[in-house]
């Protein structure tokens, strides 16, 4: 058998040497490395102590820790927010700071904010006279945070200067390593109308006089300073989200008396808020796990709506280990709760709704909630934090620290069409969902959007099935392929800096989540993917991870080379779209064919020297033989005798059953490397399937060729038949090639 297989082996490659010397290109000149396989070291930095070549924290890894108290004030009828808080600033990096950079988001809606001034814009024929005077005439809601004072812990004034945005705070001395420092701020501002002015935060106004607040990004905020850059204190153009320090937040929030809230951290005095009837479910949904329970009813929530308190209360709470604070407050919410199991310990899923929401919401909210808990924590780790709060707000998607504000609304009449259900579910996996992914895994979304949105997207799209098997998930690879073979121009790689992004929601949510499907679901396979992502997940929560500490991780956990994915999918534009060039039909005789004779004699052999050997006839030669399609391979003297005596009874069985041999050239019209996946369809009707890795187009990139022999004739081949790679001309996948559509015979007509 050994010298069978040698034999025509050697048959081949001699014959594709002597190709391969005949078609070489005979440019002489040098280049650099050019495969779609090098190494990706060029692209990532160098590891040290802080992050290693694992792609996990180094030995010497450190991050800052901000702590915060806070007393805040909701003025309801002037809209506006008061707050004092008092910054704890520890330095545990080695690096001796001169200043601190603090965070100011709202001064994207100040006056005299830039961020309105980036955007080309022409004039529209019709304009509200309100967005007349916004648009035309430059007049700007009055927002922004309004200073009072930043003073030390000894009450002195502290140096500041404001740079739009961002806040240097001047330090009367360095601050050295293991050393804090503490300040306060007090401030205030006018909180917008997201509905008129958008945001990702502020109040909706409604007929009745009631407002709902979602209040996030209300704070001065320290920045972070890392390993990787320093300071992380790019301005907040209103698209780059957030990169923060974890620390813990005593907050103190006073509001009408009626209201009802929920935010980031542990309720301090929840008996003193709630009615006796209301603890009691409060405490009794504690144990109920099978379905949401009220804690504040419709109908208590319908009755506060028609008044209006002048006394106040403060909630009080307390989080630690959070990287930020958000609140939602309104006299108009309802509030459920169900407890959820994740791995033994109890977490609570809630929801604040006010009656626009329902029924939608009391169907589905608070259960999508829980499902995301279980999906994440089985994907990443347990849940850590002892609730998860999904707020319904009008026109918002924004996530906190275990709150986020959730669109999602029915018709006045109560209907809602599956968009709408399937939308409002969407959005609170996702929302939800970002709990891990930055609020724990706290990546720097201004710097790299898709290491929130895409990996979030990505595991969104798990829950959404477990809760729902018919849902209609975006993210799948079929979802980016127009995108992905849209116009170059309008086309960005995913490792683009947040504000310079085009197609935003395609670029940082879809191809990214669209490529670790792949990467789940095709080219690793669910256990090393599993496994691998778990990992990166543990390595780096309440950590600040980069984009090489994921590409590492992945590779490290699993042994799998991806240097090659995250080039193509992540550093470049590039597409892919893989065809069948030609298939050629051979079958097999024992007499030798011209070719191999002409062969023979070229190296001055015999055909004899070959040994034993089976010859290949193509079709659509001159020679062929039609009744070498009657012949059994079993009757070919060559099997017989001595030869026949080393071959084993599975190598018999093998050698006589390829009676047609294929052989298939690929080619790859797209830049991007990708495996490949051919499915047989035979004349009988079945099928058979076989997935060819990406490391098959190392030495070619524009095409391969593979032979394949079977026992019964081919009706048809097709590559990628589910199209599970993202190939955007599905149009060459087949073979015999599908006639075109109608729709496609016209559009070719437009383009000659």
């Amino acid at each position: 058998m050994r010298r069978f297989k040698h034999s025509l082996l050697s048959l081949f490659l001699i014959s594709s040497a002597i190709f391969a010397q005949e078609t070489e290109n005979q440019e002489k000149t040098g280049h650099y490395n050019i495969s779609k396989f090098k190494q990706l070291n060029e692209e990532l930095p160098t590891p040290n102590m802080y992050r290693t070549g694992s792609g996990a924290p180094g030995p010497m890894y450190t991050q800052q820790k901000v702590d915060y108290v806070m007393e805040l004030e909701l003025d309801e009828n002037k809209n506006r927010i008061y707050g004092e808080e008092k910054i704890t600033y520890h330095n545990n990096s080695q690096d001796p700071l001169e200043y601190l950079w603090v965070q100011l988001d709202q001064n994207v809606r100040a006056k005299d904010s830039k961020s309105p001034d980036q955007s080309s814009e022409g004039v529209n024929t019709v304009y509200s006279p309100e967005d007349f005077t916004k648009k035309i005439m430059g007049h700007k809601f009055d927002g922004g945070f309004k200073i009072d004072y930043v003073k030390d812990a000894a009450g002195k004034d502290v140096s500041y200067m404001i740079n739009r945005t961002m806040m240097r705070i001047n330090l009367p001395k360095p601050l050295k390593q293991g050393e804090t420092y503490e300040f306060s701020i007090k401030w205030w501002y006018n909180i917008n109308n997201y509905i008129k002015e958008g945001g990702r935060s502020g109040y909706e106004p409604f007929p009745s006089g009631n407002n709902i607040y979602v209040i996030a990004q209300f704070f001065p905020r320290l920045a972070v300073y890392s390993d990787i850059e320093g300071w992380q204190n790019m301005q907040f153009w209103g698209r780059g989200e957030f990169a923060l320090e974890f620390g813990d937040y005593d907050v103190k929030i006073t509001v009408p008396s009626d209201h009802v809230m929920n935010a980031t951290g542990v309720l301090q005095n929840t008996k003193s808020l709630l009615t006796n009837k209301q603890y009691k479910r409060f405490e009794k949904a504690q144990k109920t796990f099978d379905n949401p329970m009220y804690i504040v009813t419709p109908e208590e929530a319908e009755k506060a709506e028609k008044g209006r308190s002048t006394k106040k209360k403060t909630w009080h709470y307390k989080a630690t280990n959070v990287r930020d604070f958000a609140f939602a407050t309104s006299r108009k919410f309802m509030w459920d709760a169900m407890a959820v199991d994740v791995n033994g310990k109890t977490v609570m899923a809630y929801s604040l709704f006010s009656k626009e929401g329902n029924p939608l919401w009391e169907e589905h909210s608070t259960r999508v909630v829980a499902q995301t808990l279980k999906t994440y924590s089985r994907m990443t780790f347990d849940y850590p934090y002892h609730k998860a709060i999904s707020v319904h707000a009008r026109r918002q998607g924004m996530e906190y620290p275990m709150i986020c504000f959730n669109y999602g609304r029915p018709k006045p009449d109560g209907t809602y069409s599956d968009r709408v259900k399937y939308g409002m579910i969407g959005v609170i996996v996702h929302e939800v969902g970002h709990n891990f992914f930055p609020m724990i895994v706290n990546s720097d979304e201004r710097r790299w959007t898709w290491m929130d949105e895409g990996i979030n997207s990505f595991v969104e799209m798990l829950a959404e099935y477990e809760y729902d098997p018919n849902f209609p998930v975006r993210s799948l690879p079929t979802k980016v392929v127009g995108y992905m073979g849209g116009d170059q121009s309008r086309i960005s790689p995913i490792m683009t800096q947040s504000n310079y992004i085009y197609q935003f929601g395609a670029n940082a949510y879809a191809k990214p989540a669209a490529g670790l499907w792949m990467l789940r679901k095709t080219i690793m396979g669910e256990e090393l993917f599993d496994y691998a992502f778990r990992t990166y997940a543990q390595r780096w929560m309440f950590k600040h991870p980069s984009p090489a500490d994921f590409f590492r991780t992945m590779e490290d956990a699993s042994a799998f080379d991806l240097d090659w994915f995250w080039r193509g999918w992540f550093y470049t534009t590039d597409w892919n779209d893989i065809a069948i060039k030609d298939v050629n039909l051979f079958y097999v005789t024992d007499k030798p064919t011209p070719k191999a004779l002409e062969l023979a004699k070229r190296y001055g052999m015999s055909i004899d020297q070959f040994g034993p050997a089976l010859f290949l006839v193509n079709e659509k030669s001159e020679v062929f033989d039609e009744k070498l399609k009657s012949v059994e391979p079993e009757d070919y003297a060559v099997l017989s005798g001595h030869i026949n005596e080393h071959l084993d009874e599975e190598a018999k069985a093998e050698l006589t059953s390829a009676k047609y041999i294929y052989e298939i050239t690929f080619s790859k019209p797209g830049g991007l490397v990708m495996p490949l996946i051919v499915e047989f369809e035979f004349e009988d009707g079945t099928k058979e399937r076989k997935q060819f890795p990406a490391q098959i187009w190392r030495f070619n990139d524009k095409e391969v060729m593979k032979v394949f022999g079977f026992d019964k004739k081919l009706k048809s081949i097709t590559v990628d038949p589910e199209n599970e790679l993202a190939d955007i001309d599905q149009t060459n996948n087949s073979w015999p090639k599908a006639k075109p559509s109608k729709f496609e015979e016209f559009k070719n007509k437009k383009s000659k």
